[in-house]
């Protein structure tokens, strides 16, 4: 007997690793891809206390695209992405994140096999709520992916942040998660002493944010300005190509690909953390969305794969 192996078509538009862990097109529902929420684990139901209010994120949705004029854009191929959205709450970018300013989206999962590399790719597109007059892309802050991984030693973020725009200026520059030198604990708390999260842990809410965009969390990648695709006008998606490539064996970024921009980051580590009780084994990838403004601004995705090797 013969035996033949296919591929679903839609694999054609990605790059995989040797092992395709998850296909994730969102046609077929929400594959797994829930709301990023704290542990709600005291009294009447409540999380631990925090400067940063992580109740409030917007939940992710299936979404067939509306828009003002432009009806149902659909998926890049088919009906339905998932949506991250934010609600229409962005303030100062030096300041910490403010309620429903964020929008995020987890898969939560193990490690299968041993691996040495694991691989994140989507099809993406970033639009602002079309709600008022203008082009709107100076409204969206930034979007992002990362990895929230923990071996038998450590828990680390392997991810990367587009910053589009700043207090309505565009910067529009790719950073990496990996923090600054010198940053306490209380510093990436924003000053509460014994705060719970340790530096590295949970960048796209914690450390200290400064005016020119950098933050304590995230170092600017070196030539990584890109302009990337944005079409006119709030109404109009274009699907943007994602991939970002981490060596698990050696805690190092590998590189990230960006439509067909490829950022060489071999030689870079996120910031290794003492492992988290209970946790051992986790590989969660996640993304995510900040608006700048009083503007809802959202990021959808077509499809996702994650692979190994």
């Amino acid at each position: 007997m013969d035996k033949v192996l296919s591929y679903d078509r839609g694999l054609e538009r990605f790059n995989p690793l040797a092992r395709v862990i998850t296909y994730d097109d969102f046609d077929t529902g929400f594959n797994g891809w829930l709301d990023l929420t704290p542990n709600f684990v005291y009294d009447n139901f409540e999380s631990f206390e925090s400067n940063v209010d992580l109740e409030s994120w917007a939940p992710t949705m299936l979404s067939s695209a509306a828009m003002r004029f432009a009806s149902s854009h659909g998926s890049m191929e088919g009906t339905y992405s998932l949506k991250l959205t934010t609600a229409p709450t962005g303030g100062p970018h030096t300041e910490p994140p403010r309620p429903g300013s964020m929008g995020h989206a987890i898969k939560r999962l193990s490690r299968f096999g041993d691996p040495s590399k694991i691989q994140i790719e989507t099809w993406y597109a970033y639009t602002p709520e079309q709600d008022r007059f203008g082009l709107g892309e100076e409204d969206i802050r930034a979007f992002g992916f990362f990895f929230d991984v923990q071996d038998s030693e450590y828990r680390y973020m392997p991810g990367v942040r587009y910053v589009n725009a700043l207090g309505g200026e565009p910067v529009k520059r790719w950073q990496y998660y990996q923090v600054a030198e010198g940053v306490t604990p209380e510093d990436w708390n924003f000053g509460v002493k014994d705060g719970w999260c340790v530096p590295g842990v949970d960048a796209q809410w914690y450390g200290r944010r400064y005016e020119d965009g950098s933050a304590d969390g995230f170092q600017w990648v070196p030539g990584g300005e890109q302009d990337l695709l944005y079409n006119e006008s709030p109404d109009k998606l274009n699907w943007i190509y994602l991939r970002l490539t981490v060596d698990i064996k050696k805690r190092e970024y590998i590189e990230l690909q960006s439509m067909d921009q490829v950022f060489d980051l071999r030689g870079i580590s996120p910031t290794l953390t003492p492992g988290y009780k209970s946790i051992k084994d986790l590989i969660n990838p996640v993304f995510f969305v900040e608006t700048d403004t009083d503007r809802s601004v959202h990021l959808f995705l077509d499809s996702v794969v994650y692979s190994t090797e």
